[in-house]
């Protein structure tokens, strides 16, 4: 899912719509309700979601070597365990 999408659902979660080649000026608004959110505030919600993302990922890491190290194994062994 492109981040255009996200950052438009995260801000009008109800909003029907469709774009072109991700770009914010061919966004066609089918069911919207109140106002459209703007570049601005688009923009400012994809930059918050890939911070998101980016604390989410770090997260699961941290968890994932937690687990291994408690397990007292290392990744390629758990691999070898699950495949």
């Amino acid at each position: 899912m492109s981040y255009l999408v996200k950052a438009i659902q995260k801000l009008n979660p109800t909003a029907e719509f469709s774009f072109t080649d991700d770009d914010y000026s061919t966004i066609k608004w089918d069911i919207l309700e109140g106002e459209a959110p703007t570049k601005k505030e688009i923009d400012a919600a994809i930059k918050q979601i890939k911070a998101d993302e980016l604390t989410e990922a770090a997260t699961r890491a941290a968890t994932k070597s937690a687990l291994l190290d408690r397990l007292g194994i290392t990744e390629d062994e758990a691999k070898l365990l699950l495949s």
